[in-house]
């Protein structure tokens, strides 16, 4: 049984079978119409999402199979004290595989760990969005033609936009990639997903501030929202909301055939009129999304070519070590008390990850 928790649980081979068979459901739908039919999906969403989880409910559907799930924790038994393991155990009895997405960084390890069935994370705080990457590689696949020799622009807010960690963990793998980093300070992309994928890869990247003076060098160019439930405070979130608007007199430098890509929803990131633009790809963007998850779906119900019994190989295993407690206030061992607290050793002496949001911590 496989999971999809982070990107990196997908090979590059498997990353491109899994383009191959959307191409194939593209190409021909009709073949892919009932591949699912006795199969069902729950979606358990315990925070608010319209296009992923609809994402996912349409490309289970489109596949013949049926959906069930809740949309919010205060529709689950999370408001009665359940655990996440309980849940996990709970509803893998009644479907034959789960899209999850949590609040807190690491729920869907947590859930994968004790699930009878097939786990997919839909989005865990801001850690990791694996699926949205998919749809995104899928979309660079479809539009560009290929995934390699591209210079990406990642804009906005880079320190809480999962999509864009997973992103960058998924693209650093192809080759001749390079990275411009675009953000403010207190937005900056987080060092542990700089350390573990560009760092210690030699992928190359810039970080600077000024979105006008990359613009040129750009083949994609990946928006993001400015993410007001994650900052801690209204102040700093009105700061910073409006540091970057992307609208037609800044595309006036950029290259004819520039990607514009956006996870979505937007605020006020990308004005309306750039919609008209042909380079605006963020609602086709939306359809792919639904093509790789119905990809993805049916191969790890084994229908489809990916090996479902290869085990996901961590870089280094995580220890227990009972001295250490992570101290990330987004972590899902913040509110899942009883999970052991588990580290992974980093290749700095004496810094450990926590296995569960990755935030570093001091021994």
């Amino acid at each position: 049984m496989r999971h999809l928790i982070d990107p990196m649980d997908l090979t590059v081979e498997e990353i491109d079978r899994l383009l191959k068979t959307g191409d194939d459901i593209i190409d021909h739908p009709e073949m892919y119409a009932h591949i699912c039919e006795g199969k069902k999906l729950a979606t358990l969403f315990y925070e608010p999402s319209t296009r992923t989880r609809l994402s996912f409910e349409s490309a289970m559907l489109s596949l013949g199979g049926t959906v069930l799930g809740f949309s919010s924790a205060s529709s689950s038994s999370a408001t009665k004290g359940e655990t996440i393991e309980d849940t996990a155990r709970v509803v893998g009895c009644f479907a034959d595989i789960i899209a999850m997405r949590h609040p807190k960084d690491g729920a869907p390890l947590v859930a994968s760990q004790y699930s009878p069935v097939p786990i997919i994370n839909g989005g865990d705080g801001g850690h990791q969005h694996p699926t949205q990457t998919l749809a995104d590689m899928m979309s660079i696949h479809r539009i560009k033609g290929h995934l390699d020799n591209l210079t990406i622009g990642l804009c906005g807010d880079l320190k809480f936009g999962r999509t864009v960690h997973s992103l960058i963990a998924a693209m650093s793998r192809y080759e001749n990639v390079h990275f411009i980093l675009i953000a403010p300070e207190e937005l900056r992309l987080p060092s542990y997903v700089k350390e573990r994928f560009l760092d210690k890869n030699n992928i190359p990247y810039t970080e600077v501030e000024c979105l006008d003076d990359v613009m040129p060098q750009l083949d994609i160019l990946y928006m993001t929202r400015i993410q007001k439930e994650r900052f801690a405070s209204e102040e700093e979130y009105e700061r910073l909301k409006d540091c970057y608007i992307l609208d037609p007199q800044k595309l006036v430098s950029a290259k004819p055939d520039l990607c514009i890509l956006h996870p979505l929803p937007r605020v006020n990131e990308i004005t309306p009129e750039v919609d008209k633009d042909p380079r605006a790809c963020y609602f086709k963007q939306v359809f792919f999304g639904k093509v790789i998850r119905m990809s993805l779906i049916l191969n790890l119900l084994g229908l489809g070519t990916l090996d479902v019994n290869r085990p996901c190989k961590r870089e280094k295993e995580p220890i227990k070590i009972d001295s250490m407690v992570c101290n990330n206030p987004h972590c899902i061992t913040t509110i899942e008390r009883g999970l052991p607290q588990m580290f992974t050793e980093t290749e700095d002496h004496g810094v450990y990850r926590c296995a569960y949001c990755e935030a570093a911590q001091q021994k």
